[in-house]
């Protein structure tokens, strides 16, 4: 048989100084979000914060925080490499603290759930971006036959420029 605690139910007791009380509660699942094969992040490595929004909302946008605000600890995240943490606080530029936490507001939407997966959204799409590696280009040199086109067009330009001069005889 299957307990409370295992399915995510319990009590606790908390006590006060009056006396002690118990609390039912019930656990959230661990949720991930998947950035990349293999890749995830623990949503409890996420903190959402609301904060009062300018913008679209009525009278409502006075009264009700629905821009929400995502920090992510990138420099302590098990989830990240050295290599994508580093260059995911390089991409995050002013949206990351020196700590290496990363800050991005969303206030897109007039709902709190909305702005929270746009923002939830935004950090997995930089961080995508800093898990990409850049191809880096191999130099090469023209060849000769291209040399070659290359100078017989400016040959050909100077040629029209000379015959456009005009010749005075004497």
């Amino acid at each position: 048989m299957v307990s409370h605690a295992e399915r995510g139910y319990g009590r606790q007791t908390v006590c006060f100084p009056d006396g002690c009380s118990f609390f039912s509660f019930i656990r959230k699942r661990q949720m991930s979000i998947q950035i990349l094969p293999g890749l995830f992040l623990e949503e409890d490595e996420l903190k959402v914060t609301y904060i009062l929004a300018s913008g679209p909302g009525g009278q409502n946008v006075n009264k009700v925080a629905t821009a929400a605000q995502l920090r992510f600890d990138a420099a302590h995240s098990p989830a990240l490499s050295d290599r994508i943490r580093m260059r995911l606080i390089e991409l995050a530029g002013s949206r990351a603290t020196q700590n290496g936490e990363i800050i991005i507001t969303g206030r897109r939407f007039r709902t709190q759930q909305r702005n929270r997966e746009d923002t939830i959204e935004r950090l997995a799409e930089l961080i995508r971006k800093a898990a990409h590696r850049p191809t880096f280009r191999v130099a090469t040199r023209p060849g000769k036959a291209a040399r070659q086109r290359r100078l017989d067009g400016k040959s050909h330009r100077a040629g029209i420029k000379r015959n456009r001069k005009v010749r005075l005889d004497d």
